[in-house]
């Protein structure tokens, strides 16, 4: 890839438009960011941009307001963090464009920051209009993309803004850490090279799962996603989720995996309750029956999988064993994440609930990367192409 990175870059005394991923968990009150990682991940850049002389305008979505203002996706409460993370006034406008937004970022001082209310509030946003890419344009001389998660996006700050700055775009920090990162999965990966993905849909991994198969030597499956793949063994299921629909694609993976020589693992023993709602009737089984529901992996597949890992040389982790979030549910998550971290071999968690976990355990510095974008990262690993990405090489 040819990018330009922001340290090429000459931002003294220029309004720089940032793309963050302030996209962070609230409080219940919803009035203050409960986990900064996201937050902290953009520090590096922000600091340099700073150091350089930059006047700093910062863009952001948050949750899912659809389109509409909603004080419940304010950016407000990340405006305050960063401001106790830098020790600096933050300032925040109550619209992301129109004349407020643009006399505030006219008005910064070098090294002042500005962070826009948030991007979603407007549907032009994810409609990636060229007409709200423009009034966005109209606050900045140039661009700088720190925000992975969001390049898979073709959205108006994502993929449309940086035209508007030929020649003055770049990637920051994180972005070119993701891409370095996520590239030893890709090209010439050390081996064995082992993948290990869970979560609810096979559906959701199509791509991935594909793209896997022509790379790794040995897949562990968990999660709902294994009932799929069980069932496509004929193995009973219970009440599991199964995603009817997809068994034939599961049957069929099995059978390429099996041509090719990749060694697909699926779980052996589970952790069975009536239901989700049911963690107190939790038990070991090796079956399945009517009525029980697989929410976890067993113990006995933990230490299967596990062996696995302990001899990988380059590991993926996408998506938890189980329903992580309930202690009942969780042995086979953590059970995951602690093998992985014991692993002398390069490790990549990819994002999302994966690396919402290994950040509950205490894991996250044991892996050699943590990758703030999930859809991004395995979009990148089918080697999809990231509508973000291909504007900053064009107009680098």
């Amino acid at each position: 890839m040819s990018l330009r990175s922001v340290e090429e870059l000459d931002v003294s005394g220029k309004r720089v438009l940032v793309r963050v991923d302030f996209n962070t968990p609230m409080d219940e009150s919803g009035r203050q960011v409960s986990d900064d990682t996201r937050i902290r991940a953009a520090l590096p850049t922000l600091s340099h941009l700073r150091e350089k002389g930059a006047r700093l305008i910062l863009m952001s979505h948050l949750g899912r307001p659809a389109g509409k203002v909603d004080p419940r996706y304010s950016t407000e409460p990340c405006a305050a963090r960063l401001a106790e993370l830098l020790n600096m006034e933050i300032l925040h406008t109550d619209d992301c464009v129109g004349w407020g937004a643009r006399k505030l970022a006219h008005e910064l001082p070098e090294g002042g920051i500005l962070l826009l209310e948030n991007l979603r509030f407007h549907p032009e946003e994810k409609q990636g209009a060229a007409s709200f890419a423009d009034h966005l344009a109209e606050l900045g001389d140039c661009y700088v993309s720190d925000a992975f998660g969001v390049l898979h996006r073709p959205h108006a700050s994502v993929s449309e803004l940086p035209a508007r700055f030929p020649g003055q775009t770049a990637a920051g920090f994180l972005v070119q850490r993701e891409l370095e990162q996520l590239s030893g999965l890709c090209e010439e990966a050390e081996r064995p090279y082992v993948a290990v993905l869970g979560g609810s849909k096979v559906s959701d991994k199509i791509g991935v799962i594909d793209a896997l198969l022509r790379r790794v030597d040995t897949l562990l499956i968990g999660g709902a996603m294994a009932y799929t793949f069980l069932r496509a063994k004929e193995v009973p299921t219970g009440s599991s989720r199964v995603e009817e629909d997809k068994v034939w694609l599961a049957k069929k993976f099995l059978d390429r995996a099996d041509n090719r020589g990749v060694k697909i693992l699926l779980p052996t023993d589970h952790i069975v309750a009536p239901g989700l709602d049911c963690p107190e009737d939790a038990t070991i089984s090796t079956t399945l029956e009517d009525g029980a529901m697989g929410l976890d992996i067993g113990p006995a597949s933990i230490q299967r999988y596990a062996l696995e890992l302990q001899a990988a040389a380059t590991i993926l982790w996408n998506g938890p064993m189980g329903v992580f979030e309930k202690a009942a549910f969780r042995n086979g998550t953590e059970g995951i994440a602690r093998a992985i971290a014991r692993s002398a071999g390069f490790s990549v968690v990819g994002g999302g609930d994966s690396a919402a976990a290994v950040a509950m355990f205490g894991l996250s510095d044991e892996m050699s990367h943590v990758s703030t974008g999930g859809g991004a990262s395995l979009e990148f690993i089918e080697g999809r192409e990231l509508p973000g990405l291909k504007a900053l090489e064009e107009n680098r």
